[in-house]
């Protein structure tokens, strides 16, 4: 018999695209600032205005307890990762200079960077195992005299492969290069620090493990490198008005035209709901999740995991293959039998599949949340032990 997953009931398993449902403090801050302030900040002096802007600086200063950092001024807000990525690596890169990748990045990096080649940058990708790990031995062979960045994913959104960022952040400081994050899988996922991790610029998203809305981001960037980091767009900041030439400062040099206030807000809650819960308790709970996951997909039979063996060198992302069905023909049906949400295909990440041996096909990705029950991963292994038992059932 196979499993029911009862009448209108959706297991959401695609959290590494955007995290769901979110804490309702999230919501009750977007709707407090819609409902009860609506000013813009840094725009006007009244008091909408000012409450505003104290939801922007709270945010900040939230996400700065976060990462590590003792100034919450070094945090820009973008509209997303891939923004963030994008000032960092179109802003800093120069023709002539020499900057060094891994095989598993996402196209928020590849992309930029392909772009850059074009423009005379020099690029390295670095080849990683076949379950995505990038050996820092591996690194140190591509550095070379003009490195100017080395650019990696802290865990992979394909495999979920962690990659050992404070080691790859102090070969960079000792080779005098610059390190640039792209945390979007596990800010407030896993522990950043980046002083302890040598961190120089850090992309983030927010409406992932920051349990925040779409459209909201942002990039730490380490203090001095705002000197040479260009900005992507210039325009009004609410800052230095009198003057027609973009503000030399941070965060105000990358924070042109009215902020998503609104969505900030709901940053802010989501940030300080990570907090008050610890980063170590939703790592701990996510791994758990991930591990049970992990081990009843090795029980079952025409099943081909990717990534790290073990839960606790992955993100709470899983991506395996079902053999002899495409991933989008297995997606749909977890969906429309069995009301389970997952994400199948190249993950916008072709490199990281060509590394894992799963492109052009793609894998089936399941990520794992905070909110997920232990229930729904036994839901869920069952279901697909059905769909391995049932093939006169799959659709054509």
């Amino acid at each position: 018999m196979q499993p029911d997953p009862g009448e209108n009931r959706l297991l959401y398993f695609d959290h590494a695209a955007t995290s769901w449902p979110k804490p309702a403090g999230m919501i009750e801050a977007m709707a407090h600032y819609s409902g009860m302030i609506g000013g813009s900040p840094g725009r006007s002096a009244h008091r909408r205005s000012l409450d505003a802007g104290r939801i922007i600086l709270e945010t900040r200063e939230a996400l700065a307890e976060l990462f590590g950092s003792n100034d919450s001024l070094r945090i820009a807000f973008t509209k997303n990762a891939t923004e963030a990525l994008n000032i960092a690596l179109l802003g800093l890169l120069h023709s002539g200079d020499h900057v060094i990748t891994s095989s598993m990045e996402h196209n928020s990096v590849m992309r930029p960077l392909r772009f850059l080649e074009t423009q005379g940058v020099n690029l390295s990708v670095v080849s990683c195992s076949g379950d995505g790990r990038l050996n820092p031995d591996d690194l140190r062979a591509a550095i070379r005299p003009d490195t100017r960045l080395l650019v990696v994913t802290h865990a992979s959104n394909v495999t979920g492969t962690i990659q050992p960022i404070a080691e790859l952040g102090q070969i960079a400081r000792e080779h005098g290069f610059l390190f640039c994050v792209d945390a979007a899988q596990t800010a407030g996922a896993l522990p950043i620090h980046v002083d302890e991790m040598a961190i120089d610029l850090l992309a983030f998203s927010g409406h992932k493990s920051l349990f925040g809305p779409q459209g909201t981001g942002g990039l730490y960037v380490r203090e001095g490198i705002e000197r040479h980091l260009r900005p992507l767009m210039m325009g009004g900041t609410g800052s230095r008005s009198e003057f027609e030439a973009q503000p030399d400062f941070m965060p105000d040099k990358y924070e042109s035209g009215t902020p998503n206030t609104i969505g900030l807000a709901g940053l802010g809650a989501g940030v300080r709901f990570v907090l008050a819960e610890g980063v170590e308790a939703i790592r701990r709970r996510e791994e758990g999740l991930t591990e049970r996951f992990m081990k009843g997909l090795a029980s079952l039979k025409d099943i081909t995991v990717y990534g790290p063996p073990d839960a606790a060198s992955r993100a709470a992302v899983v991506s395996f293959n079902i053999d002899g069905v495409s991933p989008s023909e297995a997606s749909l049906e977890l969906d429309e039998r069995f009301g389970i949400l997952c994400r199948p295909g190249l993950h916008c990440a072709p490199a990281a599949h060509r590394t894992i041996g799963t492109f052009p096909q793609g894998t089936i990705r399941f990520g794992f949340g905070y909110f997920n029950k232990d229930e729904e991963i036994f839901f869920a292994l069952e279901a697909i032990q059905s769909f391995l038992t049932a093939p006169s059932d799959r659709t054509s």
